[in-house]
């Protein structure tokens, strides 16, 4: 009996590496933009290397400013559904089977990155971004490092998702 009862307190622990990743990316995220916030006054530009900069400057909107000048219901709309997909992998995470390991880095670089960004919306009403890529004039949108543990996330989860259909 004890040793079923242990089991299951593992089974339902299993997650908890998954959430701390989940949560140091988070914190890292917020450091990050909390440094460029107190050195870089909005839309300064720092060279770091001939394709990128340092820069500060702000989303009020999505991926690529979407909705960035809606007007402000935006802010609330990306809280509510930033929140709901957040539950929803959150969920997921504690439903994986032991085995499901990259799924759940997949998952908790996704979590985390959502967390970071809803963080900024919630305590300022828009993103932080700072990363700015160039070439011959042309700059790819700024971003942070929430956006890239996402994306990361996201082509992490679409390889697994591809080797489970070639294996499966």
């Amino acid at each position: 009996m004890a040793k079923a009862k242990s089991g299951a307190m593992a089974e339902y622990l299993r997650p908890g590496r998954y959430l701390l990743l989940a949560l140091g990316l988070l914190v890292l995220d917020q450091l990050t933009k909390w440094w460029v916030l107190s050195v870089f006054q909005p839309y300064e530009i720092q060279p770091v290397l001939p394709v990128f900069n340092l820069t500060l400057v702000f989303n009020e909107g999505a991926a690529f400013s979407f909705l960035s000048d809606a007007g402000g219901w935006q802010r609330w709309f990306f809280i509510g559904l930033t929140s709901v997909i957040s539950l929803g992998l959150l969920v997921w995470l504690m439903r994986l089977k032991p085995s499901e390991r990259l799924t759940g880095l997949a998952l908790a670089m996704i979590l985390g990155g959502a967390l970071g960004n809803l963080v900024d919306r919630i305590r300022m009403g828009k993103v932080t971004d700072f990363l700015d890529f160039h070439w011959q004039g042309w700059h790819w949108p700024a971003f942070n490092l929430a956006d890239s543990v996402i994306t990361l996330g996201v082509v992490l989860m679409l390889l697994v998702s591809f080797r489970e259909t070639k294996t499966g």
